[in-house]
């Protein structure tokens, strides 16, 4: 009788199915963003430096100290570096598809093709990348991909991220992704105060909504600080309306009760 009941709800539209046999699809649920603090992201740092000293460190390197995408770097070339202005052009993604074929393409949109500026930091770590690779080449010279195997062929993007994993287990850190080097980054940025907008430039999102969406929940304190900066403000004007009057300031509250 129910189900007879039910059919006839969802004939006259009544219902837009029946639940006896179909089940309410579930939302999906949200990704879970994984992100080292800045003491957990320098201990992995320093711990390769250490320990490996060897390309990989000066990767892992760039990637925190700029928050560029895997594919970005791995496709960085010494052609759009530009060490003495301390920026570098994305020009080159790469993907590895079903991690055989490796693929070197471009960005797929405008804002990603733009340029990166570059902290102290990262500047060493490509200085001593480029060291390396001029000793290696027999004339001493600088080209290809910044960051490659022996052969000059691309890093697989697995063996990469096999190495991130591998390091960061033997140093007992939270496991993360490649791509969670890029949240790290950005959540450094957010933490220290740096406005949304210009993390935005700096991510080279294609729109600030985008930001805003990923990393929106992690801005908590800055409001907080925002309202409490504001409410100082009006605090001292008001002090100093007071000081010059030598009175209260009037609000009209009274009157208005």
């Amino acid at each position: 009788m129910l189900r007879n009941a039910l059919n006839h709800a969802v004939r006259t539209w009544r219902l837009r199915y029946n639940p006896a046999k179909h089940s309410v699809p579930a939302k999906p649920r949200a990704a879970v963003r994984v992100c080292w603090t800045p003491d957990e992201a320098a201990a992995f740092l320093r711990h390769n430096a250490e320990h490996y000293a060897d390309r990989l460190t000066d990767l892992f390197e760039v990637m925190l100290g700029t928050g560029m995408r895997r594919g970005e770097v791995l496709a960085l070339h010494w052609s759009d570096v530009h060490l003495m202005d301390r920026q570098l052009y994305v020009r080159w993604t790469l993907t590895a598809v079903n991690n055989g074929k490796i693929h070197l393409g471009e960005p797929k949109t405008e804002s990603s093709r733009a340029w990166i500026s570059l902290s102290p930091r990262v500047v060493a770590a490509l200085h001593r990348q480029a060291a390396l690779q001029m000793a290696a080449h027999p004339d001493g010279r600088l080209e290809g991909l910044v960051f490659a195997r022996p052969d000059c062929e691309p890093l697989r993007p697995q063996w990469v991220l096999d190495q991130l994993r591998k390091r960061t287990a033997e140093f007992n850190l939270p496991k993360i992704g490649l791509h969670d080097l890029r949240h790290t980054a950005a959540s450094i940025m957010i933490a220290a105060g740096i406005p949304l907008a210009v993390v935005s430039k700096t991510l080279r999102h294609s729109a600030l909504a985008i930001t805003v969406n990923l990393y929106g929940h992690l801005l908590k304190d800055s409001a907080d600080d925002a309202v409490v900066a504001l409410a100082a403000a009006l605090d001292r004007a008001d002090a100093e309306v007071v000081g010059q009057a030598g009175s209260p300031v009037d609000h009209g509250f009274e009157k208005a009760a």
